[in-house]
């Protein structure tokens, strides 16, 4: 028979990870809120911003500015987004593989990662694969002074030729239940073609002070909010992500703290019967 004491502590343990989980759950959901409202906001002026760029860059000659420079090599620079933390369902395992299955089939380029995130840090530090630098624990304190900073160093190292493709990895925030891994290509920008597009969009402007001083601030500031924004919706994934792991964790201990519950009672119940069988016994033996 099971031991009563061991099915107690069992019960006990499970109900105190339920505790944490539950607790961790409505965090997850607070910080939810928070970061749902900035990538909402964010969206609509990113979208915005890169209908402008493409209105403009694409009246433009590629060679007037070097991050529309588009180059046959192939070394390609990955910006990884992972998170710093686990217990986030499939969250970081998604990023991770997509990751390795691009390295996997595209051995003959001369990848390069850069990452954010405990998580991706601790897989890839330990793979043949050259790590240009880390963002450990982006997720205390990134803002748009650091999406800014890291969209700089992306720009140089493309206008200084070091690379000739960026591309960024992240979770796209769709739901909470839902988050897609999104590889989009960072440089060089590819404007769209306006001649599938209405005549109001083929007329040409007049630019002050000048087209290229333009494109390049707009360029510079497209950098800064794409980053920005591919952080924004890979917290509020990161966040969704857990918030479901939580929940799913909490019910799960549910469950088990019920079939615990009804093997400690069937288990005391067959001690207390076979106490009884052996009092009855006991009786019938002294009236013999």
């Amino acid at each position: 028979m099971p031991n009563l004491k061991d099915i107690k502590r069992r019960i006990r343990s499970v109900k105190n990870t339920q505790q944490i989980t539950k607790a961790m759950k409505l965090v997850a959901a607070s910080k939810l809120r928070k970061a749902q409202h900035a990538i909402l906001e964010a969206r609509p002026y990113a979208i915005k911003l890169m209908d402008v760029l493409n209105h403009l860059a694409a009246r433009c000659n590629n060679d007037l500015h070097p991050l529309l420079d588009e180059r046959d090599g192939n070394r390609h620079l990955f910006l990884i987004i992972t998170a710093d933390k686990g217990l986030c369902g499939g969250f970081n395992g998604s990023i991770i593989r997509k990751t390795a299955q691009y390295l996997k089939e595209n051995p003959q380029n001369e990848n390069s990662l850069i990452i954010a995130g405990k998580k991706g840090n601790d897989i890839f530090r330990n793979r043949p694969v050259n790590i240009i630098e880390d963002h450990i624990g982006w997720t205390k304190d990134f803002n748009y002074l650091k999406a800014q900073e890291i969209g700089e160093n992306l720009a140089t190292l493309f206008s200084e030729k070091k690379v000739d493709k960026v591309f960024m990895i992240y979770n796209e925030f769709k739901s909470v239940m839902a988050q897609e891994v999104i590889v989009e290509q960072l440089l060089p920008v590819v404007p769209e073609k306006l001649e599938h597009k209405e005549d109001s969009f083929a007329v040409d402007y007049i630019y002050e002070p000048d087209e290229e001083s333009i494109l390049d601030e707009l360029l510079k500031r497209y950098m800064t909010v794409e980053v920005y924004r591919a952080f924004l919706e890979s917290s509020a994934s990161e966040h969704g992500a857990r918030m479901t792991a939580m929940d799913s964790a909490t019910r799960n201990a549910g469950e088990m703290i019920g079939a615990l519950t009804l093997t400690y009672n069937q288990a005391r119940q067959a001690y207390i019967t076979k106490e009884l069988i052996e009092i009855v016994n006991g009786a019938e033996a002294l009236k013999g």
